[in-house]
């Protein structure tokens, strides 16, 4: 899994990608990213693994630590394709999240994922202290709520949102009480593997 840097000691998200491959032999696992830093750590990672399909919607790595998720990073050899980074400039909207959000939709329609991991960190969501995204915690609703009308489709409801970043009690709050809502209300928590 590499070194630590950042603000991440263990790669939880990495770590779960690998027990769901070696333990319950996933071949397609989708990762997505709405946390205001690129998810370095499990992009670079799974790079090269095919069977690892990512798309990570963040702050440009030009403005922010650290410094990566370039749009041009798409994966490496026979994975080539199955990444997706789509970073974007300071002071972002919800508007830009959503003209943006088809597109993680259309990769996933192209991954036809066996399981869903929402990396969803609230330092997206405007008055973060060190981030300069302007997300409301309704990203982050209607990030889970169309996750959970994928994972329905193709993966049997199994999708899991894991937190990340967020330096705002205030949105911590908004945005967790948004995703979780919107995970009751489609009651793929009922699901398991």
């Amino acid at each position: 899994m590499g070194a630590t840097s950042g603000f991440c000691v263990f790669n939880d998200c990495g770590i779960l990608i690998e027990h769901l491959k070696a333990v319950h032999h996933l071949s397609r696992i989708a990762y997505i990213d709405i946390d205001a830093h690129h998810g370095d750590g499990v992009f670079y990672a799974f790079e090269d693994d095919a069977d690892v399909w990512i798309a990570d919607i963040h702050e440009d790595g030009h403005f922010l630590y650290p410094g990566t998720g370039y749009a041009i990073e798409t994966g490496k050899g026979a994975a080539e394709g199955t990444k997706l980074n789509l970073p974007l400039k300071p002071g972002a909207d919800d508007e830009d999240f959503l003209r943006l959000w088809p597109e993680v939709e259309m990769h996933l329609e192209q991954a036809r994922p066996e399981f869903i991991i929402l990396q969803c960190g609230a330092d997206s969501i405007a008055n973060d202290p060190i981030t300069h995204m302007r997300f409301s915690s309704k990203a982050h609703a209607h990030a889970a709520e169309r996750l959970c009308r994928i994972a329905g489709r193709f993966c049997h409801g199994r999708l899991i949102a894991l937190g990340g970043g967020g330096y705002n009690r205030a949105n911590l709050a908004a945005g967790w009480n948004d995703v979780i809502t919107e995970l009751i209300g489609s009651g793929i928590t009922q699901n398991t593997i």
